[in-house]
């Protein structure tokens, strides 16, 4: 496959007549409405024959909320080789929190599709925020983790898990090893019943980095205690902040070389985003939050307001500009260019694979391209 980047002029017509290729593949590939319009700047993924080319095989994991759309979900899966559901929480006492939508159907359609499913353990209190004192209660009481151990267990064999994934945000400083600790022992209970157990990481790159976020991360013992690591190498730009790419390379690839001096390559997964944010201009600290968009719809809207799509060299990340009932937007969002530019990373540092946040919006020209540039393995 190649990219194609919109010149001014194009039409979908004139690119399937240039490239030698179907009209109807570039539109599904790239999930392109009638009548086809487009942006300039917009990055289109070309279907091509096969390569005969021996490709590096990597991990692909994808977040899933329990009310994605069996479509996207069905569409998505033979992408990947890894669905992570999300998620479960725990009380003080270490007593289980279901999802509010069952997660049954999603388990099937992954082991209908060969894949493989962990559950998503996370801290989540009332209104869906991180509480970090849940993880200061559990880290701290030998009682409560032992219920949980239960608990877990019961569910996984219940369920049908082949794993979990710890995804604890904000740790506390002073729990720093207490957490780690836990991690490596979900990993001893799990694994003589045959689970792996995971470890979501915020993406710091100093030991001593200040920032909530950041103290409670102990990337050389969570490397250790984990099977694999994600790093969650996206949100610099983000709903509450300045206009900025959601995952700029360079910071992107400060956090995965800082990763990789503390951890083994082949525990490493990179984080990918899959999404962008639509910010009303001037950017006001405090002020409305920056609207969630999907990739594609990212680009339907430039192609829809007649404005061109600029691909940022430095955060190697596309953005735009467009004006609405008398206000000025920013919109940062990924294409295939930028997913590609994060896969060339994988494999320059030996990554086992990627991570995806999340799943939820379908970008097929995105895992399409992916798939083209890497086997995706399924072992």
């Amino acid at each position: 496959m190649e990219i194609y980047v919109v010149r001014p002029g194009d039409t979908a017509e004139s690119i399937a007549k240039e490239q030698n290729a179907p009209l109807s593949a570039i539109a599904d590939l790239n999930q392109l409405e009638y009548p086809y319009r487009l942006a300039e700047g917009q990055a289109l993924l070309i279907p091509g024959g096969s390569s005969d080319q021996q490709k590096q095989p990597i991990w692909t994991g994808g977040y899933a909320y329990p009310f994605i759309s069996p479509w996207v979900l069905r569409q998505t899966l033979p992408y990947l080789t890894e669905l992570l559901v999300f998620s479960y929480g725990f009380t003080e006492e270490g007593d289980l929190i279901a999802p509010s939508l069952d997660d049954t159907w999603m388990l099937e359609e992954a082991a209908a599709a060969g894949v493989r499913t962990a559950l998503t353990l996370t801290p989540l209190g009332e209104g869906g925020y991180f509480n970090n004192r849940l993880v200061t209660v559990l880290v701290g009481s030998r009682q409560a983790r032992r219920n949980l151990m239960r608990n877990l267990l019961t569910v996984l064999e219940e369920k049908g898990y082949q794993g979990v994934n710890v995804d604890f945000e904000y740790v506390r400083a002073e729990d720093r090893d207490a957490f780690t600790d836990f991690v490596a022992e979900t990993a001893r209970r799990l694994h003589p019943w045959g689970y792996y157990v995971t470890a979501a990481l915020a993406p710091k790159y100093a030991d001593d980095q200040p920032g909530l976020l950041y103290e409670g991360m102990d990337y050389r013992g969570l490397g250790q205690a984990a099977d694999r690591v994600l790093l969650m190498t996206y949100e610099w730009g983000y709903a509450y902040g300045p206009p900025m790419a959601v995952a700029p390379l360079p910071q992107v690839r400060r956090v995965a070389e800082y990763a990789l001096a503390r951890i083994p390559a082949e525990k490493i997964l990179l984080g990918v985003p899959n999404y962008g944010y639509d910010w009303t201009l001037p950017y006001v600290q405090g002020g409305p939050r920056a609207r969630t968009l999907g990739n594609v719809e990212a680009a339907q809207m430039a192609a829809a307001c007649g404005t061109p799509i600029v691909f940022d060299p430095t955060a190697r990340s596309p953005r735009f500009q467009y004006r609405k009932n008398g206000a000025e937007h920013q919109v940062w969002f990924e294409d295939v260019r930028s997913w590609g530019a994060k896969l060339e990373l994988v494999r320059e540092l030996g990554f086992a694979g990627i991570g995806v946040w999340q799943i939820n919006q379908l970008f097929r020209a995105g895992w399409e391209w992916i798939t083209d540039l890497a086997e995706a393995e399924k072992t």
